[in-house]
């Protein structure tokens, strides 16, 4: 690392808390779930409904955020997409507060949410950009460290957010703190940005108009599928595993969370240690091998009892891992057209991160919570198929890399140079 270009390892630092505090907001809001349920007065569905909001949002700014990014560069994205999010977050949390009575609140809250939806989802796709020129840069494989940052955000939200409930911090507060906090680390932490499209690159790649194409480019569709696979995988995890595991197995519901929390750190770790793996064997091999990880511990926790479970959720959790990350380098691999075919794949992604879950809950009332799992295990089967498409160069193969590849693609042997 002591060749790394100091303006890349500023890049670096600065994604790595770009990402972290992406996980922490979100996971700010999460934490103050029960209260919007009991300050608005909602039941479960209509919770369900208000939480729609935020998918909305999201669904409508990703696509967008590569035709954005095109224009006015990651930078500026990713500031604006922070600036929805901090107008959003907060007029939730004064929704939420009971300075408001329930109807009205429900009103603040349901926009709030949508504007927060729309900008985290335009921060997450421009990071993810910015992330992917990082690793180009660097000729070594680094992305999955990245959403492993993100995870520690989460984890590190919902601390503080037990921390703050268990104090009687009120939720206007806790909201700000965390806001404020972003703001003074995110916006001059941005500024040591590598440039990626905006005027000052305008040059490098195809008219803003351009963008859309990408969502007619076959190998862009097959890796949004193999991590729409992936996606679906990890959100219906952290809806449903802790209720599988009471439902299905007799678990308290301490121990259902303490399994959740289980997956939540095999997947950290899967992403932390990912990336050596991928620089030795490449995409490929990786991606197929997480992939039977991810039916098996599926399998296991579906059809075992005692500790074996345990290690079901972790192999679960491993799986679960890299897809998403890889998917994010796979669609950048030509830097010229990387806004736009991780737009595509962003989207994707989190189309089945958001939908399925709740999708999932008809087959969980249809066949029990624990033996739904099983159609997880089953798409594993066509996400494999999905995975060539990730191949370094575009290639539909999981042939090894020529010496360019090597020297060049992150995520193939070339890390190792």
């Amino acid at each position: 690392m002591s060749g790394l270009d100091p303006a890349v390892r500023s890049a670096r630092n600065a994604t790595g808390w770009v990402f972290g505090l992406n996980g922490l907001c979100f996971a700010t809001w999460v934490a103050r779930l029960p209260q919007a349920r009991r300050t608005l007065e909602l039941g479960n569905a209509e919770l369900g409904l208000l939480l729609l909001t935020i998918a909305i949002g999201s669904m409508i700014a990703l696509p967008l955020t590569g035709a954005l990014i095109q224009r006015y560069g990651v930078r500026v994205t990713v500031r604006g997409g922070l600036a929805g999010a901090v107008v959003g977050l907060s007029a939730a949390a004064v929704a939420i507060s009971g300075l408001l009575d329930p109807q009205a609140g429900r009103v603040l809250a349901g926009v709030g949410l949508f504007a927060f939806g729309a900008g985290s989802g335009a921060w997450d796709v421009a990071m993810n950009v910015e992330a992917a020129e990082v690793e180009r840069r660097m000729r070594r494989t680094v992305m999955p460290r990245f959403h492993a940052g993100f995870s520690i955000g989460t984890v590190a939200g919902a601390g503080l957010g037990a921390a703050t409930l268990a104090l009687g911090v009120p939720v206007i507060a806790h909201v700000g703190l965390v806001l404020v906090a972003s703001v003074v680390v995110l916006v001059p932490g941005t500024a040591a940005f590598v440039p990626v499209g905006g005027p000052a690159v305008a040059g490098d790649g195809p008219p803003a108009a351009s963008v859309w194409r990408a969502w007619t480019e076959p190998r862009t569709v097959l890796i949004g599928a193999m991590v729409m696979s992936l996606a679906l995988m990890e959100g219906t995890a952290n809806d449903w595993l802790a209720l599988a595991l009471v439902d299905g197995h007799g678990f308290a519901e301490a121990s259902g969370v303490a399994g959740y929390a289980g997956f939540v750190a095999a997947m950290t770790t899967g992403r932390l240690l990912g990336p050596a793996v991928l620089d030795r064997a490449g995409r490929v091999a990786v991606l197929w091998a997480t992939l039977g990880c991810a039916a098996l511990g599926i399998v296991l926790v579906v059809t075992q009892d005692g500790p074996v479970v345990v290690l079901g959720i972790a192999l679960w959790g491993i799986g679960a891992s890299l897809g998403f990350p890889v998917g994010m380098s796979a669609a950048a691999d030509d830097p010229v057209r990387a806004a736009a075919r991780v737009s595509v794949v962003s989207t994707l992604g989190y189309a089945a991160f958001l939908t399925g879950p709740p999708l999932f809950g008809a087959l969980a009332d249809a066949f029990g919570t624990l033996d739904a799992l099983w159609a997880l295990a089953i798409l594993t089967l066509p996400a494999a198929a999905f995975v060539p498409a990730a191949a370094p160069g575009g290639e539909l193969s999981a042939r090894r890399p020529g010496p360019t590849a090597r020297r060049r693609s992150p995520g193939s042997r070339a890390g190792r140079g």
